[in-house]
C-alpha cells in the first residue's frame, strides 16, 4: 500500500495529520497576528490620522501586545502534549 505524503495532512495516520495540521494552524496564526502588528505600526508611524485616533492607535497598538503575548504563550509554550505521546 503506497501512502502519500500531503503537506496539509490527509495521508497517513491520524496522529501525524493532526500533527501536521495543527502545525499549519499555528503557522497562519503567526502570519496573521505578524501581519496585524505590521499594520498597527504602520498606522501609527507613517499613516496621517487625526490625533484623537492616534491616541487610540496607542492603546490598540497596547492591548494587541498583550493579548499577542498570550496567545505566544498558548500556541508555542512548551507542555506536555498528549499527541504527542501517542504511537502511530
Amino acid at each position: 500500500m503506497k501512502v502519500h505524503k500531503s503537506l496539509f495532512g490527509g495521508a497517513g495516520n491520524a496522529v501525524e495529520n493532526r500533527k501536521l495540521l495543527n502545525f499549519w494552524a499555528r503557522f497562519i496564526i503567526s502570519v496573521a497576528l505578524s501581519a496585524t502588528f505590521i499594520i498597527l505600526l504602520w498606522l501609527l508611524f507613517y499613516a496621517e490620522v487625526q490625533e484623537t485616533s492616534r491616541d487610540f492607535l496607542n492603546v490598540l497598538l497596547g492591548a494587541f501586545v498583550a493579548g499577542n503575548s498570550k496567545s505566544i504563550d498558548y500556541w508555542f509554550k512548551d507542555k506536555k502534549d498528549v499527541e504527542h505521546e501517542e504511537k502511530k
